[in-house]
């Protein structure tokens, strides 16, 4: 069967770390490490403080700037938050939804990672919505029960990707098996083809986050149903960064999904 081809999306969560000079040293020397013709999408996830700044250093570079969280609000009186149309003012076109550490720190369920996501398309934002188990729940069975109510309720939008994040990989230096990891994805597409059918499915963007590291990307990337990268303190170096990014620039993993 004919399917449509997924571009591999390489995304850097910078997470609470760096000012605006460390930013903008790191946005020079990305620029300067890119590789030439790359076949992945390349964002990076500064806080909002840094949104404007790294927006102007990167401009004209291809890479673009996503916003870490919004809110499911267009506008309103919410102290502390944002809205899409003020990441959208400040530069950015994609913005996380859901990320494990908003679930756990700021009790985010699964209803509202949803509506952030529908915010964030209405704004003209590409999201990336994240889903993942807790230790516990891997260790219980309920990985795949976990994965399936989280996805339930998002939007069936063809311009939103994924992120399988297992939560027990992220910021703990263990990550998923290439395998763990590859049945984690080809599950999320068999639900999203009994929603959107198949070819729709097939298309989907499913990046992984957890660890992510130059030394495993390349058995992770090697998975089919794996997409890209969401990688947090490895993108706080630009070297670690670019080294990733090719294991996803290469032509021959240009487009995923292709028969």
């Amino acid at each position: 069967m004919t399917t449509a081809a997924r571009r591999p999306v390489m995304a850097g969560n910078w997470k609470m770390h760096l000012v605006r000079a460390e930013a903008e040293a790191w946005c020079a020397e990305v620029r300067a490490g890119l590789p030439a013709g790359r076949a992945a999408e390349v964002v990076v996830f500064p806080s909002f403080p840094l949104l404007a700044a790294v927006s102007a250093a990167l401009a004209g570079s291809g890479v673009a700037v996503g916003g870490q969280d919004l809110h499911a609000e267009a506008a309103g009186a919410f102290t502390g938050d944002v809205a899409g149309r003020q990441l959208a003012d400040a530069g950015c076109t994609w913005v996380l939804c859901g990320h494990s550490e908003r679930r756990r720190d700021h009790a985010e369920g699964d209803e509202l990672v949803a509506a952030k996501a529908r915010a964030a398309l209405a704004a003209g934002l590409t999201p990336i919505a994240c889903v993942g188990e807790t230790r516990d729940e891997r260790h219980s069975g309920r990985t795949f029960d976990v994965l399936a109510r989280q996805l339930e309720p998002l939007p069936d939008d063809s311009r939103l990707v994924l992120a399988y994040e297992p939560v027990w990989a992220i910021g703990t230096g263990e990550t998923a098996t290439p395998e763990i990891a590859e049945d984690a994805h080809a599950f999320l597409r068999e639900r999203l083809a009994r929603r959107t059918g198949e070819a729709a499915a097939r298309a989907k963007r499913i990046l992984y986050g957890g660890s992510v590291t130059p030394d495993n990307a390349g058995a992770l990337a090697r998975q089919g149903d794996l997409d890209g990268f969401l990688v947090g303190g490895a993108s706080l170096d630009p070297k670690r960064f670019l080294a990733i990014l090719t294991v996803l620039a290469a032509p021959e993993a240009a487009l995923r999904g292709s028969p």
